[in-house]
């Protein structure tokens, strides 16, 4: 057993990574070790990166212990970069938890100066003067390269600023020359967020928290509102919205509802989340509260405004994509199923059901509308997968049954009329898919059936066999 990781303390003794157990604990006997658990330390990662999320929506994981924050355009908005620095570190400490950090304009630097500095905030003018002195191990090389570096003197970043770099390229490969102008600004990093970005994002940070579940919605139809000034001059309308609620002691709760048509008021946005609410209302754990409450526009379309007319038919529009929303959100997307015509013969490929929320932000309407054969003789509903059917008699070979057997019981045919061929698509049943033919059946007690038989062909010609049959039922 080997430390991977140390504290303060434990650097202090002289202690160091990768060293064994036995040799520590023969420096130091009440070595406090604790075991690692890779699962619980990614856990305590994300959270802390949700709760920086406060900060700025682009937050980036730096391995397994770090986080990159781009903090561009928002460090106005806690009073400056060094007082947003000092909070930050304050609130981690007051959670228990033992932080540096650094600001600059190169992500590079900041890792340099926050794992072997002292941090801070660090001006452009200062860049090269702070990293000079830094060990070549702070431009984030490999262990080999450190140690390469180290045999040939060169143990801080200001002696690779002096040495030319055509020698170090041939010796270490460009990476080594990369690392360095991206801590010193000269090649810019950028910064990967761990989540989408939202388009649109409005929040309210309150001075008491809140607990009731009234107050939440009240306050999410109030940041509704702000935004919908900024959805107005986009002339858009938000289809996906991510309302965010940072509790006192730093976790973050995400609810996310999606609606089938661009959206604008507030009052049906936080009718959305009311639904979300009741849905989550046990996995929503509200503590001493939330403290802040950000409501953020994931996805957005074109808002197309269109002028009631006198018999309310787009009222009726309305009416039927805010009660598919809210279903939606309170039961889950695939509650609510439309169907919709396909390209098929076939009658079990010819209709598909899709969500209804998916179907109404597509702009197609159910085939409930204009389905131009659900009047005629088939039936609307099929079964799963074909059931066998006996066939006792028939008239002639391809004719209908006079009587069959299905599901034990003995049906005799009243009425009959087919057959109706329908061939077999080859591209997806392949060539020597059979033909069907199917029958409309009424037997002599009222049921009606819809049954096809496969063809069977014969050398010479096509023909078919009554033996067994596949059945689909439907009942008046």
């Amino acid at each position: 057993m080997r430390l991977t990781a140390l504290d303060e303390t434990a650097e202090a003794i002289g202690l160091k990574k990768n060293q064994g157990v036995a040799e520590a604990r023969a420096i130091c006997p009440k070595l406090d070790v604790v075991e690692e658990d890779l699962v619980a330390d990614r856990h305590l990662l994300d959270g802390i990166a949700d709760w920086c999320d406060r900060y700025t929506p682009l937050v980036a994981l730096d391995g397994r212990d770090g986080l990159f924050l781009d903090i561009t355009g928002c460090s106005h908005l806690f009073g400056g970069e060094k007082a947003l620095l000092k909070d930050i570190l304050s609130r981690l400490f007051h959670m228990g938890l033992d932080a540096r950090g650094a600001i600059s304009s190169a992500p590079g630097l900041s890792w340099a100066i926050s794992r072997f500095g002292s941090g801070g905030v660090i001006m452009n003018e200062e860049m090269e003067h702070v990293l000079a002195p830094l060990p070549v191990a702070s431009l984030r090389l490999e262990e080999n390269t450190v140690a390469a570096l180290q045999k040939l003197g060169l143990k801080q970043v200001g002696d690779l600023m002096l040495a030319p770099r055509a020698p170090l390229v041939r010796r270490f490969g460009a990476h080594l020359v990369r690392r360095l102008d991206q801590a010193l600004g000269h090649d810019e990093e950028p910064v990967s967020p761990r989540r989408p970005v939202a388009s649109l994002s409005a929040e309210r940070r309150l001075m008491e928290p809140v607990q009731a579940e009234e107050d939440i919605l009240y306050l999410t139809g109030q940041i509704a509102l702000s935004l919908k000034t900024s959805l107005e001059e986009r002339g858009a309308g938000g289809r996906v919205f991510e309302l965010m609620l940072f509790r006192v002691d730093g976790r973050v709760f995400r609810i996310t509802a999606g609606a089938s048509q661009p959206l604008r008021d507030p009052k049906r946005i936080a009718a959305l989340f009311s639904e979300r609410l009741q849905a989550v209302h046990d996995d929503l754990d509200a503590g001493y509260g939330f403290e802040i409450l950000r409501l953020n526009v994931m996805q957005h379309d074109a808002f197309d405004a269109v002028q009631e007319d006198f018999g309310g038919d787009r009222q009726k529009d309305v009416s039927l994509a805010s009660f598919v929303d809210r279903v939606s959100a309170r039961l889950g997307a695939d509650c609510l199923k439309g169907f919709q015509l396909r390209e098929s013969h076939v009658p079990e490929r010819a209709v598909t059901a899709a969500p209804a929320i998916r179907m109404l932000s597509s702009g197609k309407k159910p085939v409930a509308s204009d389905f131009s054969w659900s009047r005629s003789e088939r039936p609307l509903r099929l079964f799963p997968r074909p059931e066998s059917v006996e066939v006792s008699l028939a008239e002639v070979p391809e004719g209908p049954p006079e009587s069959f057997r299905w599901r034990r019981m003995l049906h005799r045919v009243l009425r009959s009329q087919g057959p109706e061929r329908l061939a077999m698509e080859w591209w997806i049943d392949g060539a020597n898919a059979r033909a069907r033919d199917y029958f409309r059946i009424e037997d002599d007690t009222g049921h009606r059936f819809w049954i096809f038989r496969k063809s069977r062909p014969h050398p010479g010609k096509h023909g078919s066999s009554l033996s067994q049959a596949a059945g689909r039922r439907a009942q008046q």
